[in-house]
């Protein structure tokens, strides 16, 4: 079964927008029934995604928490690591790095980035994706 890649693209981007936009889709895909890994960069990431998740909108709650420190397996879990620990079937890749073993998922999400440096990386990630063979989708986002 091929993974599918999705290239979000935010107009204007903005880290604020770029960060609101993870949890829209990380919320509608939990709500489909996903179990999703926020892949981040570093720890820092890692923080401000899990606040983001509490707060970004006052009616919703997403149940997510951050990987090592919980042993209940939320549908949606957030780390630095490469391979998440438990099972994930939407990979969310916040690094600039490719996911290792990116076939294992049924859809990883990739965003185009936020501001100069992001965006480079962004563009060639998706030459890599492109170059081996992923099914790739690109999707523009108004922030």
């Amino acid at each position: 079964n091929m993974t599918q890649v999705d290239f979000y693209i935010l107009e204007p981007p903005s880290l604020e927008n770029h960060e609101r936009m993870i949890c829209n889709i990380v919320e509608k895909a939990w709500k489909q029934g996903h179990c999703i890994y926020i892949r981040c960069a570093d720890s820092q990431t890692a923080h401000n995604m899990d606040d983001r998740l509490w707060q970004f909108k006052d009616v919703s709650f997403v149940p997510h928490s951050i990987e090592a420190n919980d042993d209940q397996n939320p549908p949606v879990t957030l780390g630095t690591a490469a391979t998440p620990s438990n099972k994930t079937d939407i990979y969310v890749n916040l690094s600039d790095e490719l996911p290792e073993s990116a076939q294992n998922y049924s859809r990883v999400i990739e965003t185009a980035g936020y501001d100069d440096p992001s965006r480079v990386a962004a563009r060639l990630r998706f030459r890599l994706y492109k170059e081996k063979g992923f099914l790739l989708n690109t999707h523009n986002i108004a922030g």
